[in-house]
């Protein structure tokens, strides 16, 4: 009996699932095209929008959603059960409660894609001068067996080969806020919200009638991963893609849809848990599926503090049997306190002028707390008594943690709250952080009824060999944007004109 549970755990996915049921009453009607990295045409040139602001369109787009008596709780009941067939799920909540995309017009779109690009090569930086340099490595708070498996070369460059840069979008343009540089979740997202969105009449007629371009993050996602695993020295043609975390993540959806991609593509995968692996000295597996390619989202820490270094992976890891990505390396810029290495002056030597002109404009003031003497605006201060001064004005985060957990806004707490989470920020690893002001946007709504929410918005680009596909767009009503703590998602939409 357990060889043959073993056998259905692992089994491998001959085809995609089917298209939802509920997308044919609205796609048979107006077919919309999806082909990566294209642009569509508008409906003719007589009728192009381009004399119009993106903010004109959008605005017109949201009150033909509005208008319309035929939104109702049937179609509702449909989006949230759509939602279930295709993966867009935080456990079993529906995740996107909106009825458009996210719009951008090219510009925009490039602006933060230039400045995550060279963001991305500075914490690279960052990452290789930590392992020459002890003070670095320190201040970035790794755990001794973190930092024993970061220094293991993961035999491949660059350091990530997928992650996501966080970012508020603000009145005076956009700041990143944190890099996700060990397991960036939500690429398969963008694939699936275009399945759930472009189908509603209002987005068809607006996709027809505008020039535009769509992100393709999840081919970008198996190119990277093939790209390195060549680069790493793998050989095999059609290699074999585990997906690997544990089996009672809320993500887990998530990861059914990439399987049901790399299986399309051509290439074998199985999702599988970090307990399910096994090494006989040449090969890891998950049951009796060779790993050739191991597309790590298990959490180093989490994983790390389960099962240390002779666990099967790490092991098979250290002795370059199997190709990972992300690395243990990626730990070294995925903890915060990466963030007050590029904000901190001190550090600045590392950095080309281009790379510090981006660092000025979209990171934040960051530093890790601690009892210690700071510079902050051109003075020095004592660390904890400037916290305490500007509470308004810092977020306490946890170091090395997600999904919105053990974070302090300073602006939303008492002044004998503020001291008590100072109290625990000095004795725990985490930094502290000035605040960036969010700007919020309006976007047509639905629970019940259809409504113009007002909603934060966290644009987080994703990264692929350090170069920009995509992103993961959050709102939340919360100034802490997160859809782990209660926030939705939508889909990226970029017009050319």
């Amino acid at each position: 009996m357990a060889s043959s549970l073993r056998r259905v755990r692992f089994r491998t996915l001959a085809k995609a699932p089917e298209q939802p049921k509920w997308m044919s009453n609205f796609i048979s009607k107006t077919s919309i095209s999806a082909s990566a990295g294209t642009k569509r045409g508008a409906r003719d040139a007589a009728k192009s929008p381009r004399l119009a602001s993106v903010d004109d369109r959008v605005t017109k787009l949201d009150q033909s959603i509005l208008e319309d008596t035929s939104l109702g709780p049937p179609l509702f009941d449909q989006l949230r059960s759509a939602q279930h067939e295709l993966g867009l799920l935080h456990g079993e909540r529906p995740t996107c409660p909106f009825l458009r995309p996210h719009i951008l017009h090219r510009h925009q779109y490039e602006a933060i894609k230039d400045a995550a690009e060279v963001i991305a090569h500075a914490l690279e930086k960052v990452a290789n001068e930590a392992l020459n340099n002890q003070a670095i490595m320190e201040l970035l708070c790794l755990t001794p067996l973190e930092e024993k498996m970061a220094r293991v070369d993961p035999g491949y460059a660059p350091l990530c080969v997928t992650s996501r840069l966080d970012s508020y979008i603000t009145s005076a343009g956009f700041c990143f806020l944190e890099y996700n540089a060990e397991t960036p979740a939500g690429v398969g997202d963008q694939m699936q919200l275009e399945k759930l969105l472009f189908a509603l009449p209002q987005v068809r007629s607006f996709l027809v009638d505008n020039n535009h371009w769509l992100p393709r993050p999840h081919e970008a996602l198996l190119k990277s991963l093939i790209r390195a695993y060549r680069n790493w020295g793998g050989d095999v043609e059609t290699p074999n893609i585990a997906i690997v975390d544990w089996r009672d993540v809320p993500t887990y959806s998530e990861f059914r849809v990439l399987q049901n991609y790399f299986v399309e593509c051509g290439y074998p995968s199985v999702i599988a848990d970090p307990a399910d692996l096994t090494y006989n000295g040449d090969c890891l597996y998950a049951g009796d599926f060779r790993i050739d390619i191991l597309y790590k989202r298990v959490v180093i820490h989490e994983f790390l503090n389960q099962f240390g270094q002779q666990h099967p992976l790490a092991r098979a890891y250290k002795d370059r049997r199997v190709f990972m990505a992300n690395s243990f390396r990626t730990k070294l810029v995925h903890k915060k306190a990466s963030f007050a290495v590029l904000s901190d002056p001190s550090y600045h030597y590392l950095f080309e002028p281009n790379e510090l002109a981006a660092i000025s404009r979209h990171i934040p003031w960051t530093r890790l707390v601690r009892h210690s003497i700071t510079n902050f605006r051109g003075a020095e201060r004592n660390l904890l008594e400037l916290i305490r001064e500007h509470q308004q004005e810092f977020v306490l985060k946890p170091n090395d943690d997600y999904g919105g957990h053990g974070v302090f806004l300073g602006w939303e707490m008492e002044p004998d709250e503020w001291e008590t989470a100072l109290g625990y920020a000095v004795e725990h690893p985490y930094v502290v952080q000035e605040r960036v002001p969010g700007e919020k946007v309006d976007i047509p709504t639905y629970s019940d009824r259809v409504y113009l929410s007002e909603m934060f918005v966290d644009f987080n680009p994703f990264l692929f060999h350090n170069e920009v596909e995509g992103a993961l767009i959050r709102l939340s009503a919360s100034a802490l944007l997160n859809v782990t703590s209660g926030g939705g998602q939508t889909a990226l939409l970029v017009l050319e004109d």
